[in-house]
């Protein structure tokens, strides 16, 4: 049976949906997310903009009517601030009368799904590693995906997340095996928008449907996808109200070394050397944050020394 592994990291809160000790679904959130269900008082700034006390900017999806520029009213989050190369796609919300709230934090997403949820502890075997966390990470990361027979290159764009299959088995095996992969790339990752996967080129009709069925079988509703074309290109649309695992990863891979690094230190034993070697842009990262120094001192007991 399925469960969610939770783990409130220093830094990051990470979770992954694990069966048979394979990850499914993982996710991070940051504390600083605005989240979507958040509803907050802002002011009309912009035709369709409303800027919140902090500062953040929301994308309404309408003009509010009978509110004028300047004017206060109240914004309910309906998508996360998506990172993107250049300026940062802001986050979406509308007018509303609901009362502020903060939206549901990820620990009460998970818990409110159909899955049980084991919360972790640094002192405990690490469930999530055991499960292949970093290796997912790695995906993230680089892009790279393999699967029996081939692989999978995964490329975020502004326009879309593009996944390329290369292998050296029959096309039509390679296809419907990279269909199965990809579908579940697309649910562990947690891609939404538009997505393309570029399948090696099938012939004949029923081949190419038996494609589109293998991405069916592995991928979870809601989303809409066009027929592979003779080409062999089928495009994936999926709602998207928050941030991928490759776009969190990617938009700041210093933070994210860092926020890493420190769930190493954390989870080590402290018969084990306090003494730590890190890239000196993760070191001056972690040592730039005492909010996160003083939760791992708080959390370990000492204070870890970084070698230079």
């Amino acid at each position: 049976m399925a469960e969610w592994l939770y783990e409130e990291g220093v830094g990051e809160a990470r979770a992954a949906l694990v069966e048979d000790e394979r990850i499914l679904a993982a996710r991070i959130e940051l504390p600083e997310t605005l989240r979507v269900g958040t509803v907050s008082p802002a002011r009309l700034t912009e035709r369709t903009v409303a800027t919140l006390p902090d500062g953040r900017e929301v994308m309404l999806d309408r003009a509010p009517p009978g509110v004028t520029l300047g004017a206060a009213l109240t914004v309910d989050i309906t998508r996360e601030a998506i990172p993107e190369p250049g300026r940062a796609k802001r986050a979406r919300g509308l007018a509303t009368d609901l009362p502020p709230a903060p939206g549901p934090d990820l620990l009460a997403r998970i818990a409110a799904t159909a899955h049980p949820v084991r919360r972790l502890r640094a002192h405990e075997a690490d469930a999530l590693e055991a499960a292949g966390w970093s290796e997912v990470l790695e995906e993230a990361t680089g892009g790279e995906i393999p699967f029996p027979g081939g692989v999978l290159r995964m490329t975020p764009t502004p326009a879309m997340t593009l996944f390329d299959v290369d292998g050296d088995i029959a096309a039509d095996a390679l296809a419907i095996a990279a269909a199965t992969a990809t579908a579940q790339a697309i649910r562990r990752h947690g891609i939404g928008g538009s997505i393309g996967v570029d399948f090696p080129t099938v012939t004949g009709k029923a081949a190419r449907q038996a494609v589109a069925a293998a991405i069916d079988a592995a991928l979870p509703l809601p989303f809409e996808r066009t027929a592979v074309n003779g080409f062999g290109f089928l495009q994936i649309v999926r709602p998207r109200p928050r941030v991928s695992l490759p776009e969190r990863l990617r938009d700041d891979p210093v933070g994210a070394a860092a926020r890493a690094a420190l769930r190493v230190i954390e989870r080590a034993p402290v018969s084990a050397p306090n003494r730590h070697r890190l890239p000196g842009a993760v070191r001056e990262r972690i040592e730039s944050r005492a909010d996160w120094l003083d939760l791992l001192v708080q959390r370990t007991g000492r204070t870890p020394i970084f070698d230079r």
